[in-house]
């Protein structure tokens, strides 16, 4: 590889992080949903991969059953984090194609 080769494509290895740093800012502000039950229970969660909220229906308290309450609120939190990692993985395949190199196969972008 020459020189010159070598310099284009570390410049366009530096946009790349560049870009994908600013993307994955971007994504920590997104708020994705998730829910179970028929929509008793919701769980929001950041682009980052962080619960920021978990809302349950009164009437889940209500009819005492602890394992329900527990399963769906579990069903819930993963539903709403396999719609964030979704998101994050079509973002950071977005942004990276736009650069012209991709992102390793297989690999986790967070």
């Amino acid at each position: 590889m020459s020189q010159p080769d070598l310099a284009a494509l570390l410049a366009k290895a530096k946009q790349m992080q560049t870009r994908l740093a600013e993307v994955q800012r971007e994504l920590a502000q997104r708020r994705i949903e998730g829910s179970a039950g028929g929509g008793m229970v919701r769980a929001e969660v950041s682009g980052a991969l962080r619960v920021l909220s978990i809302s349950i229906e009164p009437a889940l308290f209500a009819s005492g059953d602890h394992q329900m309450l527990q399963d769906l609120t579990a069903a819930a939190v993963n539903s709403a984090l396999a719609n964030a990692q979704r998101l994050v993985q079509e973002e950071m395949q977005k942004a990276s194609a736009g650069l012209g190199l991709p992102l390793a196969g297989g690999a986790k972008p967070v």
